[in-house]
C-alpha cells in the first residue's frame, strides 16, 4: 500500500506562513446594503471583546441606524481623520493612530472606500493591507458588486455600473469570510421602514437597484463568492494535512486577447470561470510584428495589467503566426484550454483565407477551445481619448512621391532602350526602399503611384490613363500585387528585426548585470553596478536607498544637482523598504510621488529601495518594460543579499577563529600558570623544612627556584 506523504515543498511553505506575523483579514460580505453586515461585525467584535481580546473600531459608517450605533457602546473608537475638501470636512479611516495604537483587532468598514485625495492610498482595502503587513487583525464588509470580476455580472443584473471595485486577490486572500444574508423580502421591508436609505434615496433604490429581481441574483451571486473561498479553505486543509496527493494534474485556462477595448469583458468572464474551476489563468497577447496605432498598444497594456489585478499570470508572446504561437505556448505550459473572444464579425480575408480561431480549431488538437461573447450594452472600461496621429505623415508622403518620381525621371532616360519589364522591376525597387524606410503604409502607396506612373508615361497611348493593350490590365494587377506583397514582406521583415533586436538588447542588459555583479562582493559596489545599467538601459534617473543601523533609509548613490529628492520622496521609499511593495507614480500606492520606487527585495530581507523617475510618464505602462524593471531589481537584491551573507559568515568564521585561539591560548596560560604556581609551592615547603633552614647552600637553591619560577609567572602576567 502506498504512503501518501506531504509534499516537502508545501509543508515548508505552511511552516514559513505560520512564523511570518501577518494580521488575519475577516471580510463580513453580503449581496447588497442593508444585509447587516455591519451589525454582524460589531455583534462579533463585542462578543472578542468580552473574551478580554484587544479590539478597537478603526472606521464605521452606521448610516444613522439606532440598532447599529447602540453596539458601538462600550468599545474604544479612534477619532477620524477629517480632510477639508471641498468647503466640508470628510472624515477619513486615520490610518497612522490604527498602526500607533496597534490593537489585536481593528474594525474597518466598507472596504471598497475610496479614500479621500491626499491620503497615502487611494482605495482603503490598500490601508487594510497596510494593517495586515503589521500584524494587526482586520474586520471589514464588502458587498458582491465590489468585486472587479463580478463588475460585469452586476451590470447586467441590475443596469448600474458600479465604480468602487477591488481586486479579487485581496478577496481570496482573506482568512474568512463571514455571509451575512437574509431573505429578499425581509430586506425589502427593512429598506421600507427606512432602515436602509432614508427619505428619497430609499425611493431611489426601491425602483432600481433593489427591485425583487436583483436582489434574488445578487443573493445567488454573493452565494457563489462564499463557496469558492469555502472550497479553497478546504482544499489548504487537505494539502497542509496530507488528506491527499498534491500537484495532481490540474486544469489551466489560457486566454488570448487582441487590442480590441470588448477584451476588458473577456478578462472579467475567464476570470469568473477560473474562479468556478479553482484553476491557474494565463491571458497572453501575441505581437504577429504588425504596426499598431499606440492606441491599441496604450489599451493592450491596460488589459494585462488589469488581468494582473484579477489574479492572472500574463506574458506578451511575439510570432508571425498567432495559432502557431499560442498553441505552442499552451503546450508548453499543459494547458487544458484555449478561450478567445468570439468576433462580432468576419472579414472577406477571414472568410477565404480562414480566421485566427478557425486556424487554432483546427491545429489545437486535444486541447479545448472555448468561445466567450465579447459584447457588451454597458460603457466601454477602457477608453484612451488620444488619437494616433503621425507627424511625419506628409513629409513620409512627400518622399515616397519623389522616390516613384525619381524612378520615373530614370526610366524616361532609359526608356526606350530597355523593355517595360526592366521598367517595373525599377519601380519594384522603389517599393522595396520605401517599404524597409517608410513602412508598409507608405510602400502600399509607392506601389499605387508606380501603376499610375507606369500607365501614364510608358504605356500606350502616352500621356493618359487609356490602355490601348488590354493585356495591361493584367500587368497593371500583378505589378499591384506584387508591389504590395513586397511591402507586406519588407515590413513584416523590419518588424521582426525590430523584435528580435528588443529581445537581444533585454537578454544582454541582463547578462551584462549579472556578470558585472559577479565581480565584486561589496554591496556598496554591487548598488553602483546596479545604478548605471538600470540608467543605461531605461534612459532615466535613478537612485538608491540603504537602511542604516536603525532600518532607516539613507540614500547612497544617484543623488544629483537635476534630481531633488525631498522628504516625500524619503516618506514614499520609506514605506516600500517596511511594506516591501512597490509603490510611486503612476501605481495604485503613493501615486503623487514623483518617482517609482521598488525594494531590493532578497530571499530573507529587504536590502534597499531602488527610485526610478521616468523621463516620460507612459514609460513604465507596458508590463513587459516594468517586469524588466523587476527584473533587474530582483538580480541586484539577490547579489547583495548573498554579498551580506557571506560577509556575515566570513565575520562570524573570524570570530569563531579568535575564539578558539583565545581559549587556546588561556587553557595554555593555565597549564603554565599551574605549573608554576606548583613549583613555587613545592619550593616554599622545602625552604620551610627545619633540615634546610640552616643550611645554607639547599637554602639558596630553593629560593633561585622560586625566583626563577616567579619570573615565569611575571612573563605570563606580561604576554597573556
Amino acid at each position: 500500500m502506498e504512503i501518501e506523504r506531504p509534499n516537502p515543498d508545501e509543508l515548508l511553505a505552511k511552516i514559513k506562513a505560520e512564523e511570518k506575523e501577518h494580521g488575519k483579514l475577516k471580510i463580513f460580505f453580503g449581496a447588497v446594503a442593508g444585509v447587516g453586515k455591519t451589525y454582524t461585525m460589531l455583534e462579533s467584535a463585542r462578543l472578542r471583546k468580552k473574551e478580554g481580546i484587544d479590539i478597537v473600531v478603526g472606521y464605521v459608517e452606521t448610516h444613522e441606524r439606532t440598532e447599529t450605533e447602540a453596539l458601538l457602546d462600550g468599545l474604544e473608537i479612534l477619532p477620524p481623520k477629517l480632510i477639508p475638501y471641498k468647503n466640508i470636512q470628510l472624515r477619513e479611516f486615520d490610518i497612522d493612530a490604527a498602526l500607533k495604537r496597534n490593537p489585536k483587532i481593528i474594525l474597518v468598514d466598507e472596504m471598497a472606500h475610496t479614500n479621500a485625495p491626499g491620503l497615502r492610498h487611494l482605495k482603503r482595502w490598500q490601508d487594510i493591507e497596510e494593517l495586515l503587513s503589521k500584524g494587526i487583525d482586520v474586520y471589514t464588509t464588502l458587498n458582491v458588486q465590489h468585486c472587479e470580476s463580478a463588475n460585469d455580472v452586476v451590470a447586467q443584473i441590475t443596469g448600474v455600473i458600479v465604480r468602487e471595485t477591488i481586486p479579487d486577490t485581496i478577496v481570496e486572500k482573506a482568512d474568512e469570510i463571514e455571509l451575512v444574508d437574509i431573505p429578499t423580502e425581509e430586506l425589502l421591508k427593512r429598506l421600507k421602514e427606512g432602515k436602509v436609505y432614508l427619505g428619497e434615496q430609499a425611493e431611489r433604490a426601491s425602483q432600481h437597484f433593489f427591485r425583487p429581481g436583483n436582489l434574488i441574483a445578487l443573493r445567488q451571486l454573493a452565494l457563489r463568492y462564499t463557496a469558492h473561498n469555502v472550497d479553497a479553505k478546504m482544499l489548504s486543509y487537505k494539502q497542509a494535512h496530507a488528506v491527499s496527493k498534491v500537484w495532481e494534474a490540474r486544469d489551466r485556462l489560457l486566454v488570448g486577447i487582441s487590442s480590441s477595448p470588448n477584451a476588458v469583458h473577456l478578462i472579467r468572464a475567464v476570470k469568473r470561470i477560473a474562479s468556478d474551476l479553482g484553476v491557474e489563468w494565463i491571458v497572453t497577447y501575441v505581437e504577429n510584428f504588425r504596426p499598431l496605432k499606440q492606441v491599441d498598444k496604450d489599451r493592450v497594456a491596460e488589459m494585462l495589467r488589469f488581468a494582473e489585478k484579477l489574479g492572472a499570470e500574463t506574458i506578451t508572446l511575439t510570432g508571425t503566426d498567432i495559432s502557431d504561437t499560442l498553441i505552442q505556448y499552451a503546450r508548453s505550459k499543459n494547458v487544458t484550454k484555449i478561450i478567445v473572444g468570439k468576433p462580432e464579425k468576419r472579414g472577406l480575408s477571414e472568410i477565404i483565407f480562414g480566421s485566427v480561431i478557425d486556424k487554432i480549431a483546427h491545429k489545437c488538437g486535444e486541447i479545448d477551445l472555448y468561445l466567450l461573447s465579447g459584447e457588451t450594452k454597458g460603457e466601454e472600461t477602457f477608453k484612451l481619448s488620444h488619437t494616433d496621429l503621425d507627424p511625419f505623415l506628409w513629409k513620409n508622403l512627400f518622399r515616397t512621391a519623389g522616390i516613384v518620381i525619381l524612378c520615373t525621371l530614370v526610366n524616361r532616360l532609359l526608356f526606350p532602350r530597355i523593355s517595360p519589364v526592366n521598367t517595373i522591376m525599377v519601380y519594384l525597387l522603389a517599393v522595396t526602399w520605401v517599404a524597409f524606410r517608410h513602412g508598409r503604409r507608405m510602400s502600399i502607396i509607392a506601389s499605387l503611384l508606380s501603376v499610375l506612373f507606369f500607365d501614364f508615361f510608358f504605356v500606350p497611348p502616352f500621356y493618359t490613363f487609356a490602355v490601348a493593350d488590354v493585356q495591361y490590365i493584367i500587368t497593371f494587377a500583378i505589378m499591384l500585387f506584387v508591389g504590395i506583397s513586397i511591402a507586406n514582406l519588407t515590413g513584416l521583415l523590419k518588424r521582426q528585426t525590430i523584435a528580435l533586436r528588443l529581445r537581444e538588447e533585454r537578454t544582454q542588459s541582463l547578462y551584462a548585470l549579472t556578470r558585472d555583479l559577479s565581480k565584486t562582493s561589496y554591496p556598496d559596489e554591487l548598488f553602483k553596478i546596479a545604478l548605471g545599467h538600470i540608467q543605461e538601459f531605461f534612459k532615466c534617473n535613478v537612485v538608491i536607498f540603504a537602511p542604516d543601523a536603525n532600518n532607516r533609509l539613507v540614500l547612497r548613490l544617484g543623488q544629483t544637482k537635476e534630481l531633488n529628492i525631498t522628504s516625500n520622496e524619503y516618506a514614499v521609499a520609506q514605506w516600500v523598504y517596511e511594506n516591501k511593495k512597490a509603490a510611486g507614480k503612476g501605481m495604485d500606492t503613493l501615486s503623487g510621488s514623483l518617482g517609482i520606487y521598488l525594494p531590493f527585495n532578497g530571499s530573507e530581507k529587504t536590502v534597499g529601495v531602488v527610485g526610478v523617475f521616468p523621463k516620460e510618464d507612459k514609460q513604465f505602462v507596458d508590463p513587459e518594460q516594468f517586469h524588466m524593471l523587476e527584473m533587474f531589481v530582483k538580480q541586484t537584491a539577490f547579489a547583495v543579499e548573498g554579498a551580506q551573507l557571506a560577509a556575515a559568515a566570513l565575520d562570524a568564521e573570524s570570530k569563531i577563529e579568535n575564539e578558539r585561539l583565545k581559549n587556546l591560548l588561556l587553557t595554555t596560560f593555565t597549564y603554565d600558570l599551574g605549573e608554576s604556581l606548583t613549583a613555587i609551592s613545592e619550593a616554599a615547603k622545602e625552604l620551610l623544612n627545619p633540615e634546610n633552614i640552616n643550611n645554607e647552600a639547599k637554602r639558596v637553591s630553593i629560593i633561585q627556584k622560586i625566583c626563577k619560577e616567579a619570573d615565569i609567572l611575571n612573563k605570563l602576567n606580561k604576554d597573556k
